[in-house]
């Protein structure tokens, strides 16, 4: 199964999953938790994403979202790119 996301209309509003590796229950810490909101709140002030809804699990997260500059996969590795440093 491939990793890399197909996304053909760069117009479109996407959900995608995140899980950790082995679904280790990584986001129960307030630290992690409060990495991933900080990683959002960058990607939609600064990355260009408009944010419909989230829900972050303790292993996984779903994003419902679009990218106002067209850029869906760039944005998505932008917010992994984020959200691993402040990890």
């Amino acid at each position: 199964m491939s990793r890399k996301y197909k996304m053909n209309n760069l117009d479109g509003t996407y959900f995608v999953s995140f899980a950790t590796v082995y679904w280790i229950d990584v986001f129960v810490r307030e630290i992690y938790f409060q990495a991933i909101i900080q990683s959002l709140a960058l990607c939609r002030k600064e990355k260009g994403m408009i944010l419909y809804g989230y829900c972050i699990m303790p292993s996984h997260i779903h994003l419902l979202f679009q990218a106002k500059e067209k850029n869906p996969t760039e944005l998505l590795q932008r917010f992994k790119k984020a959200t691993a440093k402040a990890i």
